[in-house]
């Protein structure tokens, strides 16, 4: 994927890259004050578990485990997903202590085991009309 044609398929999930070398990492909130983490960064500064306005910004890290997975075999009605069928959703404890519901990159479906190690990529979803390749963040066995 190119960075000049890549658009995220949201703004504010992942940090931009400057270069094609630079990593990617999720952005997320935690509470300085309970220590409870968000994905994504929320928008407000106060925290939904110990109610303290203490939400600072994090990045998470891009590696993590397959918590519970799902093979999706027909895709949905109503425009939700773009890319074909099968496709895998799961769940996803990276190591900074969060589960992230999250596409999980594969072709082969029957590999997938849960505690499975998994690594942050960003991936096409589609071309929009102008060209550009609207992308998303999904975990990719390693």
């Amino acid at each position: 994927m190119t960075i000049e044609k890549m658009t995220p398929i949201d703004e504010g999930f992942w940090t931009k890259p400057v270069n094609a070398d630079e990593e990617i990492q999720l952005i997320g909130s935690k509470c300085s004050e309970c220590g409870e983490l968000f994905f994504p960064e929320k928008n407000k500064n106060w925290c939904i578990h110990c109610y303290k306005s203490a939400l600072k910004k994090v990045l998470f890290s891009r590696k993590g485990k397959i918590a519970t997975f799902s093979v999706v075999m027909q895709k949905p009605a109503g425009g939700f997903y773009h890319g074909g069928a099968p496709y895998c959703y799961g769940c996803i404890d990276i190591e900074d202590g969060i589960r992230i519901k999250s596409l999980i990159s594969t072709d082969d479906y029957d590999s997938l085991k849960l505690g499975m190690d998994v690594e942050l990529v960003i991936e096409k979803l589609w071309d929009d009309k102008d060209g550009n390749e609207v992308s998303t963040f999904k975990f990719k066995p390693v």
